[in-house]
């Protein structure tokens, strides 16, 4: 079993540059194959994720060539082959090929999605919209069917701004006849990556990144280049790490207007740091203060940043709390940031964490991706040795981990026990 071991409880400094952003990276590779042309990605992070989804592109017949930093995807004899559980088990963002195959193809045999077991998750605002477009869907256990023999546009108003469902519909809807409108649309800036690349390969979209998006279907789309945005959530987990054991540990590659909510939060904490064009630099330590925090759709404080926000709470002074909104099981770090001496009262959605508090090295397992990057940070500031299991979560979303924090002054390696 490979295993993450980190001697904690030195100080960092240097320079970390941010990857591409998973979450960006994800919808932009299925998107590719909405068009009989060429595709390409620069600034690809290499991740199981972004693996596991070349591995899908070719079993539908995509041709790929990539390499550090850069994939191309040639989609000229791209069909609809079925999407089998072995492969849509693996990510979540398997489910991406719904929208990209229906829109294209009108038809999709894919099962369910996989990814981090943090909630339901369900898929019912993407099914719901691809039926207004004309599309009859049918389940068979975990299999679903979609077939469209008409694909048009539609009105579609979400109950809940889910990036998911948004960003299915906005691939669906542009090979479509007609105008889609989406109401109550995901914010995120991972929705504007996705809506540039699908302009750059010749659709016609506007509002990307407000709450009403309007698509008017095209007949044919593009060869075209994008660029994957920085990963806000790998910046808002480096950056924690910044303030609580950096020694002027800058973090580049970083849009900051994209982490907003988490600079502020770090102020209330009393953390000094300095923000440059594209950089936030981490300062110095003094005693962080409690805070609450509530995680919020964009612009609010984004879930995938509250397992490892948990750990920076242990060492505030005072009563901090905690609420997720988003996932209702998103509580698999508590336990083992217990275990590590962590003094948190909890329930699978919320928490109240006393701080600050000493925590020691031990064995512990990543749940899920975020609860993984809480249990780094925690191996990071601990004293003695902390060994992480479970540790093929963490690989799907954060590129070069091991690499970036050893530059650094991290003693962190990936270890076979």
């Amino acid at each position: 079993m490979k295993k993450i071991v980190i001697n904690g409880n030195r100080k960092l400094s240097g320079c970390i540059s941010i990857s591409g952003a998973k979450n960006s990276v994800v919808a932009l590779i299925p998107a590719a194959i909405l068009t009989d042309g060429v595709v390409e990605i620069l600034n690809t992070p290499e991740l199981t994720d972004t693996e596991n989804l070349r591995k899908i592109i070719t079993l539908l017949g995509g041709d790929i060539e990539f390499g550090k930093g850069f994939m191309k995807i040639n989609g000229k004899n791209v069909v609809s082959n079925p999407i089998p559980s072995e492969l849509s088990d693996k990510l979540r963002a398997s489910y991406y090929f719904m929208g990209a195959l229906l829109g294209r193809f009108h038809h999709v045999v894919i099962n369910f999605p996989g990814g981090c077991k943090i909630g339901k998750r369900p898929i019912d605002l993407h099914l719901t919209a691809f039926r207004k477009m004309g599309a009859t869907i049918v389940r068979e256990g975990d299999k679903y069917t979609l077939d469209a023999e008409h694909l048009h546009g539609a009105n579609i108003l979400f109950d809940f701004p889910s990036v998911g469902a948004t960003i299915n519909v906005l691939m669906a809807a542009v090979l479509a006849d007609g105008v889609t409108v989406i109401e109550n649309a995901a914010k995120e800036p991972e929705i504007i990556n996705i809506v540039s690349l699908l302009n750059n390969m010749g659709a016609k979209i506007v509002g990307g990144g407000t709450n009403t998006i309007r698509i008017e279907g095209v007949e044919k789309l593009n060869s075209a280049v994008i660029e994957v945005i920085p990963d806000r959530i790998e910046a808002g987990t480096y950056m924690m790490i910044g303030a609580l054991i950096g020694e002027n540990l800058k973090i580049t590659n970083v849009i900051p207007k994209h982490v907003e909510i988490l600079l502020s939060k770090m102020r209330d904490m009393g953390v000094e740091f300095k923000v440059e064009d594209d950089s936030v630099t981490f300062l110095n330590h003094d005693a962080l203060t409690a805070v609450d925090i509530k995680t919020l759709v964009y612009p609010g404080f984004p879930t995938d940043l509250g397992q490892p926000m948990a750990v920076m709470l242990t060492q505030a002074k005072g009563e901090s709390h905690f609420e997720e909104t988003i996932y209702e099981s998103r509580g698999g770090h508590y336990p083992e940031l217990v275990k590590m001496g962590a003094d948190i009262e909890f329930t699978p959605s919320s928490a109240t964490i006393e701080g600050p508090s000493k925590l020691v090295g031990t064995e512990v397992a990543a749940s899920d991706l975020r609860a993984g990057a809480a249990l780094i940070i925690a191996g990071l500031i601990a004293a003695g040795t902390t060994k992480i299991s479970n540790i093929e979560h963490i690989l799907r979303g954060y590129e070069d981990l091991v690499y970036k924090l050893s530059s650094v002054g991290a003693e962190i390696a990936i270890v076979e026990e």
